[in-house]
């Protein structure tokens, strides 16, 4: 029927409107839209146009933006000469610009000064090792060597790296190095010898195993020999601390050290002199050791003709006299060597209480004598520093002879 007709057409119709309607708003949104986001260009020079396409513009036809620059206030007094191409300007009035603005500047004029923002290359030169020309006056030499502190392994590494200059006492030089870690004097490693050369590469690597409470009270010694052709070894020695600082000694790579080597000087003697002697405990036959070798620098009594010396080895046991025993007496010498040992018996439970005290005598008119010094070595109780060291190391190193010298005291400091 035609209404029905006339339905379906004004349906159609009324669709499309609204279609366009809709098309109509999305439009003007999108205008909307692009204004809000849109940017302003700078304005821009053309660029020339190129007769050949497969060529690049030279440099004047390339594309140029102009950016406006403006004067900062402090220095708008100023007069300014405009820059050409490659030039430099330079002012006739103010030679010298401000620092502020040339923090590099190195000359008088600025054309001589660092342009602001460009490097400097002073600023990243590494300084000079003056090691490798630095000798001081009166020097034997210098030696390079590198140390490492394992913590967990609980070892000392010593890289052996090189010495220069050595100080020989012939023409031709043939070195060796020993390295002893301190206070153990008995034990130590040795690299190998070079020959005929005052400068040597050892390149050579060494391991002490000692553990971390006792390595800051360890001392790295080296001692350089020079071997003659009778294979006698004369020695210059550097000491320097195994461990300064805890940093020092556990770096996260070994840690580059050099030392200057300095001749081996004995040790004067002390005030009242010095006694040297043995200790030894074996704890299978709980029997301690004493060996008497020597003693030097003593102040003998000058009023007396005849002259002897002797030590007397005492063992004490909680300040209580248990035994005694002398050496021989040396005549007429300031420094006796005796060579004599002798042993007590003591339980191991006594070790922490028990002492010996070696005092050194002069004979005198009749019977009478005169002590010249004692040494005490024993545990805390008794002892501390050198003498207590010693005890300790004789207790860690069962049935072997553990040497050093002790000055002598007088008998009123103990």
């Amino acid at each position: 029927p035609p209404e029905q007709v006339a339905l379906v057409i004004g349906g159609i119709l009324g669709g499309l409107l609204l279609l366009l309607l809709l098309i109509g708003v999305s439009c003007c949104l999108w205008k909307r839209l692009r204004a809000t986001f849109a940017y302003e260009e700078l304005p821009r020079t053309k660029a020339a146009s190129s007769t050949e396409g497969d060529k690049l513009c030279s440099p004047d036809a390339r594309t140029q933006t102009s950016v406006p620059f403006a004067v900062p206030p402090s220095i708008q007094s100023r007069d300014w000469v405009p820059l050409s191409s490659r030039e430099r300007a330079q002012s006739p009035q103010d030679p010298r610009p401000a620092p502020e603005l040339l923090p590099h500047a190195t000359g008088s004029n600025l054309g001589g000064t660092c342009v602001v923002g460009t490097i400097n290359p002073e600023l990243y030169k590494f300084p000079e090792d003056k090691s490798e020309t630095d000798f001081p006056e009166g020097c034997l030499g210098r030696l390079w060597f590198s140390v490492e502190y394992q913590q967990e392994a609980e070892r000392l590494l010593v890289g052996l790296i090189k010495a220069q200059r050595l100080q020989a006492p012939s023409e031709t030089c043939s070195p060796l190095v020993k390295l002893h870690l301190l206070p153990d004097e008995r034990r130590f490693l040795q690299s190998k010898t070079k020959r005929r050369t005052a400068s040597p590469q050892f390149d050579e690597h060494f391991i002490f195993q000692v553990s971390s409470k006792s390595v800051t009270q360890r001392v790295l010694r080296f001692s350089v020999y020079h071997v003659d052709k009778q294979r006698k070894h004369q020695c210059n020695s550097l000491g320097l601390p195994a461990e300064r600082k805890e940093e020092s000694l556990a770096p996260p790579a070994p840690a580059r050290v050099t030392g200057v080597l300095s001749p081996r000087r004995p040790q004067p003697p002390s005030e009242y002199g010095d006694l040297q002697f043995c200790l030894s405990y074996n704890d299978r036959l709980n029997r301690l050791t004493v060996v008497v070798l020597r003693a030097k620098g003593l102040r003998l009594q000058e009023d007396t003709s005849f002259v002897s010396v002797f030590v007397k080895v005492s063992l004490m046991n909680h300040n209580k006299f248990v035994k005694c025993k002398k050496t021989s007496a040396v005549l007429g010498s300031a420094s006796p060597v005796y060579s004599e040992t002798f042993s007590f018996g003591v339980d191991p439970a006594e070790l922490d209480t028990a002492s010996l005290s070696l005092t050194v005598l002069q004979n005198a008119e009749g019977d009478r004598s005169h002590e010249l010094g004692r040494v005490v070595v024993g545990p805390y109780m008794h002892a501390r520093g050198k003498e207590l060291e010693h005890w300790n190391e004789m207790l860690s190193k069962p049935k072997e002879l553990v040497r050093r010298w002790h000055a002598l005291c007088p008998t009123t400091e103990l």
